[in-house]
């Protein structure tokens, strides 16, 4: 699609709101102006009464390709992300196998391209073999390399200090941490197992992966990103004792940084009750008082950036005891929508809600040309459109794989219109436009 023109919009962006029509050409944002007219383009959208957004940047996914197709796969996670008015996103390493050398970067890359219809980058995985690896790396061949401080799966647990410590000085480019506290969870675990032998309950979650291991291990991140001058980015928060250990300024000026989660800011532990292990994720969903520092620190800016760590599983797989059920849950297909919620009940300004999905991102990852309404830049755009009456999650089918979502007896008061991927449409009335192919990200640094 070579020209395109969004009529009579609410452009949000920079922390302004303000009407405008944007013309489209090239797949990049050619100009910006209160009425644009005989710009020959062949395709009109008339976007009167909807918000148009720089489409989120997600930091933080598992799109479980290469190794669960039956979880996920970039075609069918894609897909679902743009319905959420995601147009790029950053995949994680804890794949099968797992981004632990070039090889495994390089597979991902060529099927992304092949399948994905939003943008794409990739984290690098460490383990406790592949160091010379991680140091070698070029860092614009990826998002972020990502450590595992806590309890996790297969070869991508790193716990040993020696090794930690020569990661936190040799890392070439930002260090994403996953911080829980390994030997804090298993002893509660053993308490609560004592309690209730193979039948822990949903419930006990956050019990188990409690506040105390998160800021152990996130304590200890931040103690060896300070000594190492480390460029640090603490992933999804969870507890309101955490946000101490991060500071109050603009991202600019940090080193040290912090993203939180949807879900994080949406569910607490009274959601458990009624949704059991659909919502179990690590780190654990806490307390409501820590649910709301979380969106408190937001408006502070002690957290960065939002993200989804969408992590699919598949249904019958969630429906098992509490040891065998996996953690992780689908988000993207209702991202935006969903945190549009706190901008309705008036938690979040929506300035604040556009800057820290993908203004921040864009900057914290060093993308360029993506992330903000400006001339010059891709066109990655989001078009929601206010729902009075809330628009029933049921009424649109699940995208992604897995095919069920947390979400399915809400209403939400925002929906996605049309998503635009580098200047082509992804999404539009209500479905995936499959031609549209996403792009690599880049990363200047």
């Amino acid at each position: 699609m070579s020209r395109l023109l969004i009529r009579n919009a609410r452009l949000v962006n920079e922390g302004q709101e303000f009407d405008a029509d944007v013309l489209v050409a090239n797949g990049r944002i050619e100009k910006i102006a209160s009425s644009i007219q005989d710009c020959n383009a062949p395709v009109a959208i008339d976007a009167q009464g909807h918000w148009l957004l720089p489409g989120m940047i997600d930091d933080q996914v598992h799109f479980r390709e290469p190794g669960a197709p039956e979880k996920g796969s970039f075609y069918s996670e894609s897909r679902a992300a743009v319905a959420g008015g995601i147009t790029s996103f950053m995949d994680m390493p804890n794949t099968n196998p797992a981004t632990l050398n070039l090889e495994a970067l390089a597979d991902k890359k060529r099927r992304a391209a092949l399948h994905s219809v939003a943008n794409y980058g990739f984290h690098f995985g460490v383990s406790n073999d592949n160091l010379d690896t991680v140091a070698a790396l070029d860092p614009c061949e990826v998002a972020g390399v990502k450590v595992f401080m806590g309890a996790s799966t297969g070869n991508m647990l790193v716990d040993d200090p020696r090794i930690l410590e020569r990661l936190f000085a040799e890392v070439p480019t930002i260090l994403l941490a996953h911080c829980e506290h390994t030997p804090s969870i298993l002893a509660n675990e053993q308490r609560l197992r004592e309690r209730f032998g193979d039948h822990i309950p949903a419930v006990a979650h956050p019990l188990i992966r409690d506040a105390e291991a998160c800021y152990r291990s996130s304590s200890f991140a931040v103690e060896l990103a300070k000594r190492h001058g480390t460029r640090l980015h603490v992933l999804h928060l969870t507890s309101k004792r955490e946000l101490e250990l991060f500071e109050d300024k603009p991202l600019a000026d940090k080193r040290i940084t912090a993203e939180v989660c949807l879900h994080h800011l949406l569910f607490d532990d009274r959601d458990y009750h009624r949704l059991g292990h659909q919502i179990k994720c690590n780190p654990a969903i806490k307390t409501r008082a820590d649910r709301d520092a979380l969106r408190q620190a937001l408006l502070s800016d002690r957290l960065d950036v939002i993200g989804s760590d969408h992590a699919p599983h598949t249904w019958a797989q969630k429906q098992l005891g509490y040891r065998e059920a996996p953690s992780g849950l689908p988000l993207v297909q209702h991202a935006l929508p969903a945190l549009l919620e706190l901008v309705a009940d008036g938690h979040l300004p929506l300035t604040t809600l556009v800057a820290k999905t993908s203004h921040r991102v864009a900057d914290l990852f060093a993308i360029p040309d993506r992330g903000y309404l400006r001339e010059g830049y891709w066109a990655d755009l989001v078009l929601i459109q206010p729902e009075p009456e809330g628009k029933p999650v049921s009424s649109q089918p699940i995208l992604g794989r897995c095919g069920w979502t947390p979400f399915a007896e809400r209403s939400f008061r925002h929906s996605v219109s049309t998503t635009l991927v580098s200047g082509h449409l992804a999404w539009y009335n209500g479905r995936v436009v499959d031609s549209c192919q996403g792009l690599p990200l880049h990363f200047l640094r």
